[in-house]
């Protein structure tokens, strides 16, 4: 089965109780990939998207760890922080070394087909894919497709 790395913001729109319409939409559609489609993948995520649901300030933690808890976890090692580090350096993603960076590189080094997320300013952003492709080609590594779970539908 393909695989797909899910990153914060898609585990964060699923538990949302925001009522403007776009987080309706973003929470609704996130909850019917996840009910109708997630079945379809390997999924994994790493301890980064587990410390950014944990923080003290985001008020549906308990909802969202829940919502994950029986997802495969990826290391977030010297390799992927090194990737990391590169995409940082390179402006593929804002520092610091963590969050958006950690997330991209685990799904590279780790050779995700997907990633998975509503951040489409900084990951799902067709101008910084194109880079992310060259970035990662110098590597020697194949970068996931960066999608929104509305782009992810499997309609077999």
């Amino acid at each position: 089965m393909p695989s797909v790395y899910v990153e914060t913001s898609f585990v964060s729109a699923c538990v949302s109780d925001r009522n403007d319409a776009g987080s309706v939409y973003r929470r609704d559609t996130s909850l019917e990939w996840w009910r109708c489609h997630a079945r379809r993948y390997d999924l994994a995520t790493s301890a980064e998207v587990l410390q950014e649901l944990s923080d003290p300030s985001f008020r549906h933690s308990r909802e969202a760890l829940d919502l994950i808890r029986d997802v495969d976890l990826l290391d977030v090692d010297s390799e992927v922080t090194g990737v990391a580090e590169i995409l940082v350096r390179e402006f593929l993603v804002p520092g610091p070394l963590a969050g958006d960076a950690i997330h991209v590189a685990a799904a590279v080094v780790h050779r995700m087909d997907f990633l998975l997320t509503w951040n489409v300013r900084h990951l799902a952003n067709p101008n910084k894919l194109r880079y992310l492709q060259v970035v990662c080609r110098r590597l020697g590594l194949v970068p996931p497709a960066i999608v929104t779970p509305d782009l992810l539908w499997d309609e077999s």
